[in-house]
């Protein structure tokens, strides 16, 4: 079994993993268990425990003093911004609503490179950039929930910027997965990430009631930290070694297809004509602004 092939296994379960925690994190902040920043600052501790054990049964590697820098705006993009936004935004939206707006990440990736990297943008991908985000425009705007107290709008916001950050992210992270081996490198991210954490969980944190915990609220918890923290950092640098971060980008379209059914199957959210328009929105936009550019003479 070839090394890209295992990169692109391990791609594939990264989106599996977050299509099923879209609906336990759901479950835990709308069930009034944790708060969205307390859960943040519970998951990155007992993440980065498990990142610096698993770190001291493997080789040791030294980091250069200025990559120092570089493991710090990886881990605000990638941990601090992207998991405040994300959990604050399910408070107020749902597990499709949220899993459709991830998907416009490798749209925001081709933009951004076409700021700063200078990447020539085709008259497709243009269409494709308008398609995608009238499509997220579509779903913050006019998609609804049963839930009471939800806002759409804010939470849709909140998950977009998400994405951006997460877009930051995979290609901050590019450039660390070539020089360190995946487990140094995220040992540091998640030290960083949790340190600069704190400041905005501490106190949701205190108040967390563990008496009141079903076991399915401690399985849901223990999902989102063990898999969708510590398995899923460890497969994204994995499967980075081997693959492109707009490769990475387009198993994202796997998210909405798996968060959905999940959320459905576990009465968590429910299917309506507006999401559907808004996903196949997105997901044309996606597909036009991943086709290949022929290169210029």
């Amino acid at each position: 079994m070839n090394s890209r092939f295992l990169a692109l296994i391990a791609a594939f379960m990264v989106q599996i993993i977050y299509g099923f925690t879209f609906t336990f994190a759901n479950d835990v902040i709308d069930g009034g268990y944790v708060r969205p920043y307390g859960f943040i600052l519970l998951r990155t501790l007992i993440a980065t425990l498990l990142f610096w054990i698993l770190a001291c049964l493997t080789p040791q590697q030294k980091i250069d003093k200025k990559d120092f820098k570089t493991f710090f705006y990886a881990s605000f993009f990638g941990m601090v911004l992207n998991m405040l936004t994300f959990f604050k935004g399910l408070e107020y939206t749902t597990p499709i609503h949220a899993s459709v707006i991830m998907t416009v990440v490798p749209i925001i990736v081709l933009v951004m490179s076409s700021i700063y990297l200078s990447e020539r943008i085709t008259k497709s991908r243009v269409i494709g950039i308008i398609a995608g985000f009238s499509g997220a425009l579509i779903l913050s705007l006019y998609g609804k929930s049963s839930q009471q107290g939800d806002d759409i709008l804010l939470g849709n916001a909140l998950v977009f910027v998400n994405a951006v950050s997460y877009a930051v992210y995979l290609i901050i992270i590019k450039k660390l997965t070539y020089k360190y081996h995946p487990f140094t490198f995220i040992k540091w991210l998640f030290l960083f990430g949790s340190i600069m954490t704190i400041p905005f969980g501490f106190n949701e944190a205190l108040s967390i009631d563990f008496s009141s915990f079903s076991g399915y609220t401690y399985f849901a918890i223990a999902f989102v930290i063990v898999g969708a923290t510590f398995g899923t950092y460890l497969l994204n640098p994995l499967a980075m070694t081997k693959l492109k971060a707009s490769t990475i980008g387009t198993f994202l379209y796997l998210q909405p297809f798996v968060a959905g059914a999940f959320a459905i199957f576990m009465g968590s959210d429910s299917l309506d004509g507006v999401k559907i328009i808004a996903a196949l929105l997105i997901f044309f936009g996606v597909f036009l602004v991943s086709l290949k550019t022929k290169p210029v003479n």
